[in-house]
């Protein structure tokens, strides 16, 4: 545990941090947990419409700063990537 007052500030911090950041990460691995079920089925439609419901909620979680900008777009790509790949 703390001992130091700014090593229990920084545990608060955290905490608060942690609880903000939370439902926009599990909405995000929601969506995109969707979008790998559709792929694993063969569903190409049911995969492309959840690709495209999960991709502005990426991006977003990129916008709050819960993951990088970077981490997003490869999400992204690679999910793309896969979706395309059923044809």
């Amino acid at each position: 545990m703390a001992n130091t007052p700014s090593a229990k500030k920084a545990a608060r911090k955290i905490a608060r941090r942690t609880a903000t950041n939370k439902v926009p990460r599990t909405r995000m691995r929601t969506f995109v947990r969707k979008v790998e079920e559709a792929i694993a089925s063969g569903d190409k439609d049911a995969a492309r419409s959840a690709l495209e419901a999960a991709q502005p909620q990426i991006m977003k979680a990129a916008t709050k700063g819960v993951v990088h900008r970077n981490t997003a777009s490869r999400k992204v790509s690679r999910l793309a990537h896969r979706v395309n790949a059923l044809a």
